[in-house]
């Protein structure tokens, strides 16, 4: 699939690879094939762009890596450990553990300020950083006690991106995360799952139909109609400031 040049190390370690997988959701009358035979490997520290349009299996694949579904056919793996042979209680403890989530819609508790929202996951996770200091990562060091109706939807989804990380995932797995902002607001969400990346190291994938947003990442995985259409290398990258759209 094309080896990214990450750190300088020409063999980057693997953090997750997928075997032949397929999806096949029955809807009564009609079978859809969501996955096709996909076969992938996303190294450590990676930035990825999953890209294409709506119903190409982005989604699909981002919720089998995540252990929130598994696939009709084949094989996944998060290091050494198949998640496609994982109990229910060993998926709840690697999403506990190593998996963290953003997605379009920030799933923020009104009642809750930002640091309430972020301690959800700190209070249950093994090696939390502060929630103050997962806020501060994502530049929201002076809303920390505000309410999400109080913030912008910028603002509300870096707090989804600070509640992700704060429990130190091994990866970052973020589903449209600008797609309910403008451009400008998205950049500045881009940013913080940049800075993410780069301080922490954690894998992140990313999934879009932006085209734009693709000039960030190591490499983009490109989907159509269930499988991967093509994957390419950026071998200059740009920074999320640099993304308009």
């Amino acid at each position: 699939m094309g080896t990214p040049a990450i750190s300088g190390d020409p063999k980057p370690q693997i953090t997750f690879r997928t075997k032949g997988i397929t999806k096949v959701y029955d809807t009564g009358d009609v079978q859809v094939h969501a996955l096709r035979g996909v076969d992938l490997e996303l190294y450590e520290g990676e930035f990825a762009v999953l890209l294409g349009p709506s119903g190409s299996g982005k989604s699909t694949l981002l919720n089998i890596l995540g252990g929130l579904d598994q696939p009709t056919e084949g094989q996944v793996w998060f290091r050494n450990q198949e998640l496609t042979s994982a109990s229910e209680r060993e998926l709840t403890w690697y999403r506990r553990d190593n998996v963290g989530f953003v997605f379009q819609f920030y799933n923020l508790v009104p009642s809750l300020t930002a640091r309430e929202n972020v301690e959800l996951v700190t209070e249950i996770s093994r090696d939390p950083m502060d929630a103050r200091e997962a806020l501060g990562i994502v530049g929201l060091n002076d809303r920390v006690d505000h309410f999400p109706a109080q913030l912008s939807g910028g603002e509300q989804q870096r707090v989804a991106i600070a509640r992700a990380i704060a429990k130190r995932p091994d990866v970052l797995l973020c589903d449209e995360p600008t797609g309910a902002l403008d451009s400008e607001t998205g950049v500045i969400v881009l940013e913080a799952i940049e800075r993410v990346n780069a301080e922490l190291g954690t894998t992140t994938a990313v999934i879009t139909h932006n085209a734009s947003i693709a000039g960030m990442a190591h490499r983009v995985v490109s989907f159509a109609d269930g499988a991967i259409a093509r994957v390419e290398v950026n071998e200059a990258r740009k920074q999320a400031r640099e993304i308009t759209w």
